[in-house]
């Protein structure tokens, strides 16, 4: 399984509809390609509740080890990723859904006082949901009973749905309000995160420098390095090699050349390309088309 992106890393992926905006899953680590799925956001909150195993969480500048009966509230479009911890699988229940499911209509007073007063506040980008909180084993109580909904829907399964949402976003709201004044102030570093993404994103498959990045965003290199490895966890560099051997593997699937696919991914040879690949995927990029490509029906 692979996480479609748009070029500003935000994700593809609908989550519910307009009607009954939120979607429930159970997902595997493994499922994802590279066990892992790189870093994405999206309007809609996710709550996480891990069933079995670890995941590394990241969140903006955050580190999680989230481990069985925790759980992670996402913010809206806080940035995201999530990794397989030592080799071992991970099956987690997400619950996502848009903000105006809570607050029903624009600049209504539940949006403007209850929800913008946390979605706006990227401070408050994720909460770890520990077991030794009370409150927060009862909002995973509560995702626990809508995933149990959700596989023999009642009747009146939206409503039931709504309500036991609200009531976890009053839960969130009570223990925002109860932060010191100092913890309550917004950060703006996400707004230039997103727009080094968003480039590297552009450009990845072309020969890409710091001097570009840099320039783009308007900031000295050293800085932009510092302050992407602050809130991203790895160097540009790295990020760029991780982001094309992604792209690479869809091509190989459908048969690409490993030669052909370097060049299209922004290598500079096949051999670095299969050095970086091996590194990543711990194995060839042949063997991985070999393994992999999907046969014409």
């Amino acid at each position: 399984m692979k996480l479609q992106t748009e070029k500003d890393q935000k994700e593809i992926k609908k989550h519910g509809n307009y009607e009954f905006p939120v979607h429930v899953s159970l997902e595997k680590i493994q499922a994802y390609e590279q066990n892992s799925f790189p870093w994405h956001w999206h309007p809609e909150i996710e709550f996480t509740w891990v069933m079995s195993g670890q995941i590394e969480y990241f969140v903006n500048n955050e580190k999680n080890l989230l481990s069985q009966g925790e759980g992670l509230f996402c913010n809206s479009n806080a940035l995201h990723s999530g990794y397989m911890v030592e080799q071992k699988d991970c099956n987690y229940l997400s619950v996502t859904f848009h903000p105006r499911f809570i607050y029903g209509y624009e600049n209504s007073l539940l949006q403007t006082k209850y929800v913008d007063f946390i979605t706006a506040n990227e401070s408050w980008h994720s909460l770890k949901l520990q077991k030794d909180v009370e409150w927060h084993q009862n909002v995973i109580g509560q995702l626990q009973k809508i995933y149990r909904m959700s596989q023999n829907p009642p009747a009146d399964y939206e409503l039931q749905v709504h309500l036991i949402l609200a009531g976890i976003w009053q839960s969130l709201y009570r223990y925002y309000c109860s932060l010191p004044v100092s913890e309550q102030q917004p950060q703006k570093h996400l707004a230039r995160l997103k727009e080094i993404l968003s480039y590297i994103q552009a450009h990845y498959t072309q020969e890409l420098t710091l001097d570009e990045i840099s320039e783009h965003v308007n900031i000295c290199k050293s800085e932009c390095c510092r302050f992407f490895k602050k809130y991203m966890k790895m160097t540009i560099f790295d990020y760029i090699l991780f982001l094309r051997v992604q792209s690479s593997l869809s091509l190989l699937r459908e048969g690409e050349s490993v030669t052909k696919t370097s060049v299209m991914t922004g290598f500079s040879t096949p051999a670095y390309y299969g050095q970086i690949f091996k590194r990543y995927m711990g194995c060839s990029p042949s063997r991985y088309r070999k393994e992999h490509m999907r046969i014409p029906s």
